[in-house]
């Protein structure tokens, strides 16, 4: 694949205040981004996620700032399956709890860093 094999993944840390800056696998599907953490909720940007959704993350020099969510595998069945088989096919590995990042300009309008 030509992708970019990492994003960089800002958060807003919900006990500090302070930007977290993490580099993770992804992949993109419909014009939204996807991700996927390993420690599930116990992770700490997924924590910051839940604390305050707004987002950052950049994929070589491009930025986008939008909004995360957690994708409910139960609730989302079809979505579930369609990231987990995007990551495995990506990174031949696929467990963890799905965030979807969302940015903010569904025309995918960037800005270089």
């Amino acid at each position: 694949m030509n992708d970019p094999q990492f994003l960089y993944l800002t958060t807003t840390g919900w006990k500090t205040g302070k930007e977290h800056i993490i580099e993770i696998w992804y992949v993109k599907n419909n014009g939204k981004y996807y991700v996927m953490s390993e420690l599930g909720r116990t992770a700490h940007w997924v924590r910051n996620i839940s604390h305050d959704p707004k987002i950052s993350f950049r994929i070589n020099i491009l930025t986008f700032n939008g909004h995360a969510r957690l994708v409910e595998p139960l609730k989302e069945t079809q979505l579930a399956a369609q990231i987990s088989d995007l990551m495995k096919a990506k990174y031949d590995w696929d467990q963890g709890l799905i965030v979807e990042l969302e940015p903010l300009n569904s025309s995918e309008k960037a800005t270089p860093s």
